[in-house]
């Protein structure tokens, strides 16, 4: 990316969590910076004349303010990227007191034609070599635009409130916009999201990588049971996903040969349960693959019969790695609400069947014995269908969706 070294545009990033790393604070703020350097060349180019900086407990995009819409594209990938607590796009002036006021007018005026019909200044003076202390600041400033603008100082409850940060240059701004905080995806290593097609696991896949575990997709495919727009579906929740975490490697398992040998062979109350002993099974050898050191899913307690306590636990007894399930306290009103805020409940709602919801039988059991299960699988080939399932299954590369399709909201500023 082009550096620009003039007065222009400069969006403030702030993280919270990472400033209390100790002696790793500056692996996770390299971290955070390559993100946020990704996210940009994908927003605006990879060419475009953006430069990102690393300072003082804060990163700094400076960007041309004349590029069309660059600043509505940074803005909803800088407040999409995880370890970003918020962003103000400001006005990067020098230390000048004229082009200092002259910014503040010129923010000002826009706030007050948006409706502002109060304001007040805060400052705050880093440089100590700038010659006006932060109340200084403050007072004479706000006695300028009050007498330029016509616009009254209410510093108690103010509609607008204008902010200066004198650094290595003076930052001008009035807006400040959430990020979805957390750590930069990545620092937390790589995990199996088991990708079902409805709105839980989606929702699982976010939050963990919120925490910087990196979400590799496997989707359980059973057709001719789940068509084309069933793997659609999946593929757009991928797309949708990778508007927050970057491109997504979406690995699809042909499923629907172990589907039915469950179904003929074993008894039917385990179907559910011996379906997904077997994903968790090709997870890990997937996982094995890409380095995935644990496997997501969306189970919540007790929303369905496979996910009982008895249930997950003859799940979990397959399993070699650590099953994360962040939904698991969670009501379903909660994830339905979470879905929408990330832009993927739309998508999961698309009426196709995934396999879980095909092959469902009649009497679930609900405290499903490890035993019974372990003597159920002793009429199946475990290995070699765990093995022909990972030798023909399918990867690809998913990017994310345009700004403003499949339900993403555009950045609004903090209330």
């Amino acid at each position: 990316m082009n550096a620009t070294a003039q007065p222009g545009g400069t969006m403030l990033v702030r993280y919270g969590e990472i400033s209390l790393k100790g002696a790793n604070r500056q692996t996770f703020e390299h971290a955070l910076r390559r993100r946020l350097s990704e996210a940009i060349e994908r927003a605006a180019g990879a060419d475009a004349p953006v430069r990102v900086r690393l300072a003082h407990g804060r990163i700094y995009v400076d960007y041309d303010e004349q590029e069309d819409d660059v600043r509505e594209r940074l803005l909803f990938a800088l407040t999409r990227t995880f370890g970003v607590v918020s962003v103000s796009p400001a006005r990067r002036v020098p230390l000048d007191w004229g082009a200092l006021v002259e910014a503040a007018e010129a923010l000002g005026r826009r706030a007050k034609s948006g409706g502002a019909r109060t304001f007040k200044v805060e400052a705050r003076r880093a440089n100590k070599s700038f010659p006006k202390t932060s109340p200084e600041i403050a007072r004479e400033l706000g006695a300028a635009l009050a007498a330029r603008l016509d616009w009254p100082v209410d510093v108690r409850r103010p509609d607008a409130v204008v902010q200066v940060e004198v650094r290595e240059w003076a930052y001008v701004y009035a807006e400040t916009y959430p990020g979805p905080g957390g750590l930069p995806l990545g620092t937390g290593g790589r995990g199996m999201l088991l990708l079902s097609g409805g709105i839980d696991s989606p929702v699982a896949g976010w939050l963990l990588a919120k925490r910087g575990l990196e979400p590799v997709a496997v989707y359980f495919h059973s057709p001719p049971y789940t068509g084309e727009k069933a793997l659609e579906k999946v593929r757009d929740l991928c797309r949708a996903l990778a508007v927050w975490c970057g491109p997504l490697e979406l690995y699809t398992v042909p499923f629907t040969e172990i589907s039915q040998q469950i179904y003929e062979r074993a008894p039917d109350p385990l179907g559910t349960v011996l379906m997904r002993r077997f994903m968790v099974r090709i997870a890990q050898r997937l996982g094995d693959q890409v380095g995935a050191g644990a496997l997501i899913t969306g189970e919540s307690l007790g929303q369905v019969a496979s996910q009982t306590i008895e249930s997950i636990a003859a799940i979990a007894d397959v399993a070699d790695r650590p099953i994360l399930r962040p939904l698991v306290g969670l009501d379903k009103a909660e994830i339905v609400e979470l879905a929408r805020r990330i832009g993927t409940y739309e998508i999961s709602v698309r009426p196709f069947p995934d396999c879980c919801s095909v092959f469902v039988p009649r009497n679930p059991a609900t405290r499903p014995r490890i035993d019974d299960c372990r003597r159920a699988e002793e009429r199946l080939d475990v290995e070699a269908l765990v093995a022909e399932a990972v030798a023909r299954t399918a990867r690809e590369r998913l990017g994310p969706a345009p700004a403003g399709r499949m339900g993403q909201e555009t950045a609004s500023p903090a209330r």
